[in-house]
């Protein structure tokens, strides 16, 4: 009998026809999932359970997806919790802003409930493939990796990353100096890449650049390099 414990997944939106179409198929996938149809519901479940992913609908009756994305990230229990967030808004600004607060996926509606078992299984997976050495520490100028702790230091100060932005770290501290296309970076940190992707990739840069660097808009760790994608400046040590 197989005793490996499933995953489970939180999944939160108002519209019950969506969120029961996601929990079975997720459900057909092998996954424990948990529903929730407002933010005050998500937040008691998000205490209260152990998950491991929390799909998350942007607009809900009492708060929205901002809300709760900020309150998952400025708790250290939680902080580290993958979000993948569904909206029916079709503004650009608001996937930025989602991305900005800490989300790791973005899917807008109408959506394939294929898809969404396809983003959550390449995100969980890339979570799970995190540490694949024991005691791993990449050190780059001031920077320090910890994989297996999966904690980053910026000159001795530890800072918090989403799966997402620890993913990119790993890419480019594994490489500083080298030069990644946008589609590697996606590939390498999401688990896939499409077009339309780009402006998600920018907005993750934008946040590691904001936690990493002295002077964002001055950055001296991560540079763009025009046309082509980001590479990270730096000795190994």
């Amino acid at each position: 009998m197989d005793t490996k414990q499933k995953q489970r997944i939180l999944v939160v939106d108002d519209d019950r026809e969506i969120a029961r179409l996601v929990r079975e198929y997720l459900e057909q996938a092998g996954f424990g999932v948990l529903v929730a149809h407002d933010g005050a519901t998500a937040e008691h479940a998000l205490r209260r359970e152990e998950l491991d992913l929390l799909i998350l609908d942007l607009g809900l009756p009492d708060k929205d997806g901002w809300d709760i994305t900020r309150f998952i990230r400025s708790d250290s229990r939680l902080n580290t919790l993958p979000i993948i967030m569904l909206t029916a808004r079709i503004d650009d600004s608001d996937k930025i802003i989602g991305l900005e607060l800490g989300a790791d996926d973005y899917i807008p509606k109408p959506f394939n409930a294929r898809e969404v078992v396809a983003r959550v299984r390449a995100l969980l997976r890339r979570v799970q493939m995190a540490t694949p050495a024991r005691g791993k520490i990449l050190r780059v100028d001031g920077l320090t990796l910890d994989i297996e702790q999966r904690e980053l230091r910026v000159d001795g100060l530890p800072v918090e990353l989403t799966p997402t932005e620890f993913e990119l770290m790993h890419t480019f501290m594994s490489h500083p100096n080298t030069t990644f296309d946008r589609e590697e970076l996606l590939d390498r940190a999401l688990g896939y890449s499409y077009e339309g992707m780009s402006r998600t990739l920018d907005t993750h840069i934008k946040n590691l650049r904001q936690k990493i660097e002295v002077d964002p808009k001055q950055p001296t760790y991560i540079l763009t390099v025009h046309r082509i994608g980001y590479r990270l400046v730096g000795e190994r040590r």
